[in-house]
């Protein structure tokens, strides 16, 4: 079979190309659960980061022409955090906290433990680095100036820059609004979650379960609905459409293969979607489907063998639902890991082996029976990349399941 594109990066990034970008935004109060939502608007300092210059250390606060070591220094006062800058008299030294803001006329901070402490005097311990002027203070502005950009638009709202955003008085931020997503599962062997004894030629509805709690994952995603199909045009594609009217992007699973009953293809022919690609060189998922109606909407079509499935959901779909919701890195940046047992197993496609984390905190590729191995995959921690003609030893790029 011969593959339009070479790889899988190649077709994220075309398909990307024809896929609207979320411009409807929301205003949230920084108080709201606003974890995993991406940022609509850059944040701008409002004041130096620090403010003033402060202790770096618990220590004494001195002017570096009154620093000596040959004989005691008097001290007087005190610098805490949360108190405006003392003055600090000429010939003295004083006391200060981590945080605090360094008295006026100081110009460098010693560390207490390069002090020999007294009633009201310190010694100044001989440094073979010496103690040159601005040691162990924080300048203001250091971290960021007023008017500056400390947190870029489309970054994802994190623990950590939450901080960020609350530092610089921020009490709204701008978002763009979570990306919609329908999940749509073909196939008439496919019944209810809910069947209690179902024929040997049925199967419950796993990927649509699976594909449901991938996507509650992110707090960027909303999902519309999720719905099912049978093996026949007509209902495939008003179950296609439907799921357009009020989605970005529609995830489906099944019918993308070439047999007489995988009507995807066709359906979304008719219904002028642009294919970008159907069939990539990767194992699982070699048929997979992509394309992108005339407003923007992606159409994703996975393959119905649940690993497959669950692989191109995250291999595929997920950078590519990234980038409509706005994010600016939108290209997933995997862990490189080294497996603990290698497998010479190489073959010429794109691979993506199912594998698991030890309790030691190694990577071992998972014994599975193939692409509909719903064991393996339940056990499974996540995949790991093997390029072309290559075996397993890495380091290669591992895609953890969220």
């Amino acid at each position: 079979m011969k593959f339009k594109y070479s790889c899988p990066d190649q077709a994220i990034s075309e398909l990307a190309n024809h896929l609207a970008v979320v411009t409807e935004l929301e205003s949230r109060s920084v108080d709201e659960n606003i974890h995993g939502r991406v940022l609509a608007e850059s944040i701008v300092a409002d004041r130096h980061s620090p403010a003033a210059d402060v202790s770096a250390m618990d220590g004494y606060a001195l002017n570096i022409k009154d620093l000596q070591t040959e004989r005691n220094i008097q001290v007087e006062g005190e610098s805490k955090a949360g108190s405006p800058a003392p003055k600090l008299k000429p010939h003295t030294a004083m006391k200060i906290f981590t945080g605090a803001i360094v008295p006026i006329s100081a110009n460098i901070v010693i560390k207490k433990e390069d002090t020999v402490e007294g009633d009201s005097t310190i010694l100044i311990r001989v440094n073979e680095r010496g103690y040159p002027e601005g040691a162990n203070i924080r300048k203001a502005g250091e971290n960021a100036r007023k008017g500056s950009i400390v947190l870029r638009e489309g970054s994802s709202i994190t623990g950590a820059n939450a901080a960020t955003i609350a530092n610089f008085g921020h009490t709204q931020v701008r978002l763009t609004r979570p990306i919609k997503v329908s999940i749509l599962t073909t196939g008439d062997e496919v019944g209810a979650l809910s069947q209690r004894d179902p024929n040997p030629w049925e199967i419950r509805n796993s990927n649509g379960n699976s594909l449901k709690v991938f996507f509650e994952s992110f707090p960027w995603i909303r999902i519309m609905h999720c719905q099912h199909s049978p093996d026949d045009r007509e209902s495939i594609q008003k179950s296609i459409s439907q799921s357009l009217n009020h989605s970005d992007a529609v995830i489906m699973t099944g019918g993308v293969s070439m047999g007489d009953y995988d009507h995807v293809p066709d359906v979304i022919r008719d219904m002028n979607a642009n294919i970008i690609f159907h069939g990539l060189p990767i194992r699982p998922g070699k048929p997979i489907l992509g394309a992108s109606t005339k407003e923007g909407k992606l159409i994703l079509g996975l393959p119905g063998n649940p690993v497959s499935a669950m692989v191109g959901c995250q291999r595929i779909g997920l950078p590519l639902l990234k980038y409509m919701a706005g994010f600016t890195t939108w290209k997933q940046p995997p862990t490189a890991v080294r497996l603990a047992k290698c497998n010479n197993q190489s073959i010429p496609l794109h691979w993506f082996p199912l594998v698991n984390e030890l309790p030691n905190g190694e990577i071992e590729l998972c014994q599975t029976k193939g692409s509909g191995d719903l064991v393996a995959l339940g056990n499974s921690s996540g995949f790991i990349e093997v390029p072309p003609n290559s075996d397993s030893e890495g380091p290669r790029n591992y895609y953890r399941w969220p």
